[in-house]
């Protein structure tokens, strides 16, 4: 209670209010904000001057299709059959909410993801959260883990795109990554954006982006794990050499920390620690003289 009526005086009180908007109609040049609690409605009424910033590809040609828009939206984010908070404006209106009213229509990339042929659907998203309600990897990694505004699968094909990527450390460029490829998130989506496709599609962009650089620690140690993998001998070892982190497990049985460069790794997640015996240690412990 103590910070709605805080809050309350703010909105009372403020001059200049900015907002977002879900939609805009080109038909009437209509805006739409949808929320569920009301306090964008007291942003978008109270103010003297309403600043509206909205992204280029939330425009719609007319009501009609607005229609379409406003009983997916509520039913795929929340399973509501009608939205709580619909508020709906149109320029201004004398002794009626904000005297003045500014539009300002963000690009902010758009225009090069529309230039995508492949990756333009993503500008499709009317951001309803479906995709991350289903997500196996945005269940157990969280949405900061996506270093934008934009987490879960929507996120890991609108990011990397909106705001491009510079190299190996940018974080853009492992979210195409965050993937198991299973289709869920296409299944889910009301507006049919092909997600694990574009996922694909933008991880062909990144190897092709990396080609004739120097190769980075990733690379280096996927080659040399493919070399270990490559023959018998040279696995077996290797599965014999990581036993050797039993050592350094902590009571948890986890380990924690490693030096360079495998620290980068430790430095945000721990490590199981490595069992007793290797599953051919056990096999053939357990199948001794069977044919």
């Amino acid at each position: 209670m103590a910070a709605r009526a805080h809050l309350r005086r703010k909105f009372l009180t403020a001059e200049v209010a900015v907002s977002g908007a879900n939609f805009g109609i080109a038909e009437t040049g209509t805006l739409a904000v949808v929320e569920s609690e009301g306090n964008g409605r007291m942003c978008l009424t109270l103010p003297q001057t309403l600043i509206t910033v909205m992204g280029i590809e939330k425009i719609v040609p007319t009501f009609t299709d607005l229609e379409v828009f406003m009983q997916l939206l509520p039913r795929s984010s929340t399973a509501e059959r009608m939205n709580p908070y619909t508020s709906m404006w149109t320029g201004v209106h004398p002794g009626d909410g904000p005297q003045q009213f500014h539009l300002v229509l963000l690009d902010n990339g758009r225009t090069r993801v529309l230039a995508d042929e492949v990756g333009r659907a993503a500008l499709h998203c009317i951001r309803c959260s479906a995709c991350l309600n289903v997500c196996p990897v945005y269940e157990r990694t969280g949405g900061h883990a996506y270093g934008s505004v934009y987490p879960g699968p929507i996120g890991a094909i609108l990011s990397p795109q909106l705001t491009g990527t510079t190299g190996h450390d940018d974080p853009n460029a492992s979210l195409p990554y965050a993937s198991s490829l299973c289709g869920a998130c296409f299944e889910a989506c009301p507006v049919r954006i092909d997600i694990p496709s574009i996922l694909v599609h933008l991880r062909a962009e990144q190897v092709d982006q990396d080609r004739g650089g120097l190769p980075g620690g990733q690379d280096l140690a996927m080659k040399a794990a493919g070399w270990a993998m490559a023959g018998a001998g040279r696995f077996s070892l290797a599965e014999k050499a990581l036993s050797a982190g039993r050592l350094i497990a902590g009571r948890d049985h986890r380990i924690t920390a490693l030096p360079w460069p495998a620290s980068k790794w430790t430095a945000s997640r721990d490590i199981p620690q490595p069992p007793a015996e290797t599953f051919r240690q056990w096999w053939s412990r357990t199948h001794e003289g069977q044919g």
